[in-house]
């Protein structure tokens, strides 16, 4: 009998797949812990304050500090608005119903981030956009910190 070569990578892969056993499942569930929501969006609050902190103290600028404060809190509360919204319990349903609540709390996110933005100068004296910016994307990129040292993930068997 010929055997026919898989005709690209992703075919080949799917070729060498093997389900998990209930057993196996378990030992990898219990090697890598489901990770709460809200400490990722605690985790970015700290890192918000603490950069906040820091260009308040780099800078001597009190405003560059408030400023910086406001670009975190521009991530922090839609991402905790994100986090309510989708970890409430729901009825089961659907898949596709699942995946339309996420894409529906995760445009209400972007809107509130948006909109957040756009009230930062009447909300904030003197503000200072570099601050506000540095506070956001640092903010923003401090879930993948969170993600990384979480227990488990180094953990290889």
């Amino acid at each position: 009998m010929k055997t026919i070569a898989p005709e690209d990578a992703d075919e080949a892969q799917e070729q060498d797949f093997k389900p998990l056993s209930a057993q196996e499942a378990a030992q990898w569930r219990s090697r890598h812990p489901p990770v709460s929501l809200w400490s990722l969006v605690a985790g970015q609050a700290l890192v918000g304050g603490l950069v906040a902190l820091l260009i308040w103290l780099v800078s001597g600028n009190a405003q560059a500090g408030w400023s910086a404060l406001y670009g975190a809190f521009a991530v922090v509360a839609p991402g905790a608005l994100l986090a309510r919204g989708i970890s409430r319990p729901s009825d089961g349903g659907a898949a596709s119903a699942v995946m339309a609540r996420f894409f529906g709390w995760e445009l209400a996110k972007i809107l509130v981030s948006v909109a957040l933005l756009l009230a930062a100068p009447r909300l904030v004296p003197d503000l200072s956009w570099l601050a506000l910016l540095l506070g956001m994307v640092i903010t923003m990129k401090a879930y993948w910190v969170a993600l990384w040292v979480r227990p488990g993930v180094r953990a290889t068997n």
